[in-house]
């Protein structure tokens, strides 16, 4: 779990819905412009089943909302069961791109995670 200091007018803002996931998949871009500083990225991962199931989750960023690329060192430990609390990671909105989306690699045999991941992130007061 990480610690940040999160102003109380952070916005919760869904990078990849709550839902069962079974296959890989990409988030939808997220327009990061306004935002300021420091923000987090949480996974939340409930039921997981299969054999073997694997979850990577890694940030990319996009100066367009086309085309994305991972954004180094904002890629989360692989999650292989339920969590008993989310985890989160910890991002520079000032080192990122206008768009930013959560990626999601699932493996295994019939993998299904039921997880979502959530960006917590203030707005840049003017």
């Amino acid at each position: 779990m990480i610690s940040l200091d999160i102003q109380a007018s952070s916005t919760p803002i869904t990078l990849s819905a709550p839902a069962a996931k079974t296959a890989t998949a990409n988030g939808t871009g997220v327009d990061m412009t306004g935002y300021q500083g420091l923000a987090a990225v949480y996974i939340n991962n409930g039921t997981t089943t299969g054999t073997l199931p694997t979850l990577d989750v890694k940030i990319q960023d996009s100066a367009d909302n086309s085309t994305f690329a991972d954004v180094t060192g904002y890629t989360f430990t692989q999650v292989t069961a339920a969590l008993a609390n989310p985890v989160g990671l910890t991002i520079d909105t000032r080192k990122v791109r206008q768009y930013i989306r959560a990626v999601l690699t699932i493996g295994g045999t019939s993998p299904s995670f039921t997880c979502s991941v959530m960006l917590l992130a203030s707005k840049q007061i003017v």
